[in-house]
């Protein structure tokens, strides 16, 4: 599997498909301890025709590294990599925290991005005080606790709990500094007044079950952009291993459309 040093980390990423495919890359950045492999049927799907790249972020999955700060770093090392690959103009495919990272780099470089879709993600983190106080709260129990609590309340009512106990699993051995401090970085990201600048024609997926990024927000964020398209399907925070089939042909159509 392909590496690379960027700034202290050392990043996993896959690059698979043609090169000399017609369309741009397209590039899939994950969430939340999360990896590359929620990205596996949209791989297998589009590798075929088209340029595939994923990664996993620094201090996620088979990547190194930590001491990142900001959703803005991570926007950096994004770039980095693509960078590294010779990759001028792409397809963003971000995924809840993924999703911030890829309206990062929209916002800073709109003319390397010709189409964005945002899985599951947002503008901006709003709580009600209540809800607010719930979630500092949640940060003082027990590391592991901490994050069966959130991935398990990611899935739709009925996911197969073996699934989401791997989940759980995999999303734990993600380094505690990593996990919480990129927690305060999606409390603190902050989009949604800049929003409007955004001009990359942008599909917005959402699943219709999210407690953790609830639909109305991303809503509030499509309200905002000037050209974005919606797509509510029936699932929870974890659409891409939830519904990947339906995420895939959502994706699908999108990319379809000319112009």
């Amino acid at each position: 599997m392909p590496q690379l040093d960027v700034d202290g980390a050392v990043l996993t990423y896959d690059d698979e498909g043609p090169r000399d495919a017609v369309d741009v890359p397209l590039v899939f950045v994950h969430g939340w301890t999360a990896n590359r492999h929620r990205w596996d049927h949209q791989l297998e799907h589009f590798r075929a025709g088209r340029r595939v790249i994923r990664l996993d972020l620094r201090g996620h999955g088979e990547s190194t590294g930590a001491g990142v700060r900001t959703i803005a770093e991570l926007a950096a090392d994004v770039l980095a990599l693509l960078d590294h690959l010779g990759v001028e103009r792409f397809v963003l495919v971000g995924h809840s925290m993924g999703g911030m990272i890829s309206q990062t780099i929209a916002l800073a470089h709109p003319e390397r991005v010709e189409r964005m879709v945002l899985v599951n993600s947002i503008g901006r983190m709003t709580y009600s005080r209540g809800r607010g106080l719930l979630m500092a709260a949640s940060t003082l129990v027990p590391y592991k606790l901490f994050v069966a609590t959130n991935i398990q309340r990611a899935f739709a009512p009925g996911h197969p709990r073996e699934e989401i106990r791997e989940y759980i699993r995999s999303s734990a051995a993600t380094p505690r500094e990593v996990v919480m401090t990129l927690y305060g970085a999606m409390r603190a990201f902050d989009v949604l007044e800049r929003a409007g600048e955004i001009r990359t024609p942008t599909l917005m997926v959402h699943g219709y079950h999210d407690v953790q990024l609830p639909v109305r927000q991303m809503l509030r964020l499509a309200k905002a952009y000037p050209d974005a398209e919606v797509r509510i399907i029936d699932a929870g925070h974890e659409l891409p291993v939830e519904k990947p089939a339906e995420l895939t042909a959502a994706l699908d159509r999108f990319l379809a459309v000319k112009g």
